[in-house]
Formats: structure tokens, C-alpha cells, sequence
């Protein structure tokens, strides 16, 4: 199942120089990396039980070391009711318009902690949860990852427009993008 989730990813017009996959300390640094620039998220539900299936934009409020990601929301939320049916979840995050791109399958899981609430609170948050960080009404969503895929530059977003304003001019490709799997 991997491999057919890694070639569907996978640029069909990239050769092996653009394909690069992570291992264990590099692929959690860029995982958070990615991740916690981009803020926000696409946060697909009801993959399994739902068509269509349900998108949402959701503010990470932390990559955990060991690659959890984690959300906030209102109990009573649709997204719970989605979450508590079909827990598999798909995110898709991005970082820049040209670069920083993950695709994230993954196992939500569904968190009543007042001291990781705690912990994750900011003043903006009061926004979404006016009741402030004691709100009975706010609960944390968990996000188990499985499987991640990410696409990036090689050498920053300032290099890789330099190569895509060089490309235009000389008319020859200098695609300066990686992409792989990220395997913390």
C-alpha cells in the first residue's frame, strides 16, 4: 500500500535527483519545519465512511517530537462527529506558494487533557474559543501520522525562484525541487 501511496506522490516527470526520502531526526526537523511555517492545513474527514468527503482549514498548534500534530476545536463540532466515525484523516499543508508541500495521511485521535489545553493556549485562540482556555466546550484533536509525503526546493525559496526567472530566460529547465517521504 505504501508504494502505491509513494508513486501516486511522485513527480512523473522528476528524475532520482528529485526524489529523496528522510529518515528518523532529518525527516521530524522537516516535517516541523514544513508544518508549523505553513500554520494552517487542510484537514480532510470522512475518507472512508463519507462522499464527498469533508475539508476544514485548521491552525496546528504544535508538532510534538514524535511527529503528533495538534488542533483545537469545539466538542460539538461536525468534525468530532466525523472524527468519532472515521478516525483516518488526510492533511495537506503548505508552507509557500513555491515551495514547502506535505501530504499527510493519518489517525486522529480525539484528546480531553486540560493541561496540554493549557499548554497550547495563546490570546488568539479566544477568537475561536471565547469561554478562554477553561471553555468545557474545547477539545484537542490528535493527529497520529502514517504516511507523509512532502515536495521542497533544494536550496531555499530565494534560490529556487533565481532558478525558475533563469529557466524562463534560457529556456532549460533547472527544477530545483526534492520530494520523498518522511519516515520519523
Amino acid at each position: 500500500m505504501d508504494n502505491q501511496i509513494n508513486n501516486l506522490h511522485q513527480n512523473q516527470n522528476s528524475d532520482e535527483n528529485h526524489i529523496k526520502t528522510l529518515e528518523g531526526a532529518e525527516a521530524l526537523k522537516k516535517f516541523k519545519d514544513i508544518a508549523t511555517a505553513a500554520e494552517n492545513c487542510f484537514f480532510v474527514t470522512s475518507i472512508k465512511t463519507g462522499f464527498p468527503v469533508s475539508v476544514l482549514p485548521m491552525a496546528v498548534q504544535q508538532v510534538d517530537d514524535e511527529g503528533n500534530l495538534w488542533f483545537m476545536a469545539l466538542k460539538v463540532s461536525a468534525k468530532i462527529k466525523e472524527i468519532a466515525t472515521d478516525p483516518l484523516t488526510h492533511l495537506f499543508f503548505q508552507e509557500s506558494k513555491h515551495a514547502g508541500f506535505l501530504n499527510i495521511y493519518g489517525i486522529t485521535e480525539i484528546v480531553s487533557s486540560q493541561e496540554k489545553i493549557d499548554e497550547l493556549w495563546t490570546p488568539i485562540l479566544k477568537v475561536w474559543f471565547p469561554g478562554g482556555k477553561n471553555d468545557n466546550n474545547i477539545t484537542l484533536l490528535k493527529v497520529v501520522p502514517i504516511n507523509v509525503y512532502y515536495w521542497d526546493t533544494k536550496n531555499g525559496s530565494a534560490v529556487a525562484f533565481a532558478k525558475m526567472a533563469l529557466s524562463l530566460v534560457t529556456e532549460k529547465s533547472m527544477d530545483g525541487s526534492v520530494e520523498g517521504n518522511l519516515n520519523f
